[in-house]
């Protein structure tokens, strides 16, 4: 890009100078233009097409000659070897030798230059007679000394840029050796569980005689099993979670302003909470979320959910070593400044490494680390046009502070409208029995879902809702957790066990956000509620009733597309016994043939394939002229960054999911995007 620009700047203004400033002889405009124009295209060559890309060299190598020895030289034939232009010759060679440090290379370019410059000349009208009349052995010394000199100098130089990439290139090697070390410790921990509760598993099943009968298990077998299969699937949850923050943490490309979206911060934080790979139930409950009053900020989720990844890492491997262990997470909104606050209580930073932790590759009391994740967090928040700051006391506590600017009303505004727009056809007609609310919360929900203009009765016991819902057609419970007398778990088995498939969904205003959904309970919702979480659970619970489920998705006909049998598989098992029709392809080519002849509502692809991947199959889809041209597509991939969610916007994928795939919001996604589909 500099080169560009001086190349452009100078050919362009040096001409005025030249011609009527010293009011040389001879200048020629259309080459000077040439020249400028190639340098212009110079700043914008990362930018052309790709099939362009094998070429660049030669486009750079042309470039240089004719801006540079065959301009010059051209130059210095047509003014009769002006002295002004002797002196521009020499420093053009000196300026090539910096741009072309091979000697070799240099020379080509530097004859192809001047040669072409001798056949410019004569075919020149009217030809210029040459007189010389400057000392020619004088001038060639003079000339063979600025080649030396600049090839002194250009060496000189590329072995400093040689170690400079040397020097980048060991950085790069021991980052990537970090990132390798913290992945086999991270990964080694849950792996090793995972195959340790595998063992136990096995080694509880009854043992299977030659007839291949086998006697009825009793409970204790089935608890131990079950036990064991918790704890490998929170282990695998753990290695997964590994493998996102880290991926996540080596991220090349900011966010940048087009994906910032208004967010809300209980509901984003909850969110991160509830995903994260916990490496034990021990773990999980030093978490405490504190209730506070929410607020929107401008961001993108992903990358913040990252961001609480990275301290929660960070806090949780100190605070293994500290009795009583906890991490508070307090929501704090301001007047000038909204604030999530993450304070643990282990032994604190020490004051000369407070000012380093967020340099990249900086890392202490860690081993295996990589130094990147505090440097990521900054980098994000600073994306966000918010800041990250870190107070800590040794032996006492360590906190970081997400600061975010307050948003205008207007935007806020604008957003909850938004909100009520998007989910007001869903919620019409709908009918939810509040039991057992607080008074304190429950004007407040009665406020936030007036909008929606939803039916809503109350009940101060699980006694008075089984009556009233006997009585009268629900689409929801929100339940108290604490519901007298027996809590809002016994009243949503007391309903299941009658026959009825109403969703349950519990509310507690516990710091703990590790209140796991028990059987019975769909759903749990912090109190007080943020507007987003709030609509988003109460619609979610009712769609994935099962009825409902099957209302809305018997006789659909669904196209996966992904090149492993297996993810094919797990998908048939997740929409099994809703009367979906599944048609299988292992690649795009393949599901682009099944498209002609078969009618599908709904295509679910794998974004990366082997033979035509799914971002080349949408565009394909996309750009057909046909029936299926609109058909909903579900792209599906192990690592969804920004990079990937853009591109598959751009390929023309409607929605996103991240392998491996989870039953709930799978389900979810595939009621919203069927309800969409357009009829071929």
């Amino acid at each position: 890009m500099v080169v560009g620009l001086l190349g452009a700047s100078a050919h362009f203004l040096f001409y005025f100078v030249y011609v009527y400033g010293f009011h040389l002889p001879y200048d020629n405009i259309w080459l000077r233009l040439i020249a400028t124009c190639l340098c212009i295209s110079l700043i914008f060559i990362h930018r052309f097409p790709s099939s362009f890309q094998p070429y660049v060299s030669y486009y750079w190598r042309f470039t240089l000659i004719l801006s540079l020895p065959f301009i010059f030289t051209v130059n210095l034939f047509m003014n009769n070897f002006n002295e002004l232009w002797l002196y521009s010759e020499i420093a053009m060679v000196f300026i090539l030798m910096m741009f072309v440090p091979n000697w070799l290379i240099f020379t080509i370019d530097l004859i192809l230059g001047v040669v072409g410059a001798v056949i410019f000349y004569s075919l020149s009208i009217p030809n210029v007679p040459l007189d010389p009349e400057f000392n020619i052995p004088v001038y060639s010394l003079v000339m063979a000394f600025s080649i030396f000199a600049g090839y002194i100098f250009s060496l000189s130089n590329w072995k400093s840029l040689k170690e400079l990439e040397r020097e980048k290139a060991e950085e790069k090697y021991r980052a990537l050796e970090a990132l390798a070390g913290s992945i086999a410790h991270e990964m080694r921990n849950p792996l090793s569980q995972i195959r340790h509760n595998i063992d136990e598993v096995l080694h509880a099943l009854p043992h299977i005689n030659d007839e291949q009968s086998i006697a009825a298990a009793p409970a204790s077998t089935i608890e131990i099993m079950t036990k064991r299969l918790n704890q490998a699937q929170m282990a695998v949850n753990r290695g997964l979670h590994v493998i996102t923050m880290t991926l996540g943490n080596f991220r090349s490309t900011d966010v940048t302003n087009e994906e910032l979206a208004c967010l809300s911060a209980m509901t984003v934080t909850r969110k991160a909470l509830e995903e994260y790979g916990y490496a034990s139930e021990q773990e999980r409950q030093m978490i405490h979320l504190k209730p506070g009053e929410d607020f929107l900020f401008l961001g993108e989720e992903n990358s913040y959910i990252l961001v609480i990844y990275n301290l929660m890492v960070n806090a949780l491997q100190i605070l293994h070593s500290v009795p009583d262990g906890r991490i508070d997470i307090t929501i704090e909104r301001g007047e000038s400044c909204n604030r999530i606050l993450i304070r643990d209580n282990g032994p604190g930073i020490p004051p000369d490494i407070l000012p380093k932790i967020f340099d990249p590759f900086f890392t202490s009391g860690k081993k295996g680390g990589t130094g990147l994740g505090l440097a990521f967090c900054r980098r994000v928040m600073q994306s966000f046009k918010a800041q990250i700051n870190c107070n800590s006391e040794e032996g006492r506590f360590t906190e970081f502070a997400l600061e975010f600017p307050v948003l205008e009303q207007t935007a806020i505004n604008r957003y909850e409208s938004n909100l009520y727009e998007e989910y007001a056809p869903f919620f019409a007609g709908k009918k939810m029995l509040l039991a057992g609310i607080p008074e304190v919360y429950a004007p407040l929900l009665r406020r936030q879902l007036a909008p929606l203009k939803v039916g809503l009765d109350d009940a101060d016991d699980s006694d008075k809702a089984l009556e009233m819902i006997e009585a009268n057609r629900y689409d929801l419970v929100l339940a108290n957790v604490s519901l007298p007398p027996d809590g809002a778990v016994k009243l949503a088995n007391d309903l299941k066990n009658s026959g009825r498939d109403i969703p349950v969904v519990a509310s507690s205003s516990s710091t703990n956000p590790a209140i796991e959904t028990q059987k019975g309970i769909d759903a749990l919702i912090l109190m007080p509620p943020a507007l987003p979480e709030l609509l988003g659970t109460l619609k979610s619970s009712m769609e994935m009733v099962r009825e409902t489920l099957k209302e809305s998705l018997s006789g659909k006909t669904v196209l996966v597309a992904d090149d492993l049998d297996f993810n094919r598989r797990v998908i048939k098992l997740m929409l099994n016994k809703l009367g979906i029709t599944i048609l299988e392809a292992s690649n795009g080519f393949e599901a682009l043939e099944l498209l002609k002849s078969q009618h599908c509502d709904l295509l679910i692809i794998d974004m990366r394939m082997p033979v035509l991947d799914g971002f080349e199959t949408a565009r394909r889809i996309r750009s057909t002229a046909s029936s299926w041209h609109d058909i909903p597509i579900l792209g599906m991939s192990g690592n969804l960054d920004n990079a990937t969610m853009k591109q598959a916007k751009e390929s023309g994928i409607n929605d996103s999911l991240i392998k491996p795939l989870k039953l709930k919001p799978f389900l979810q996604k595939v009621t919203a995007m069927l309800k969409i589909s357009q009829p071929a």
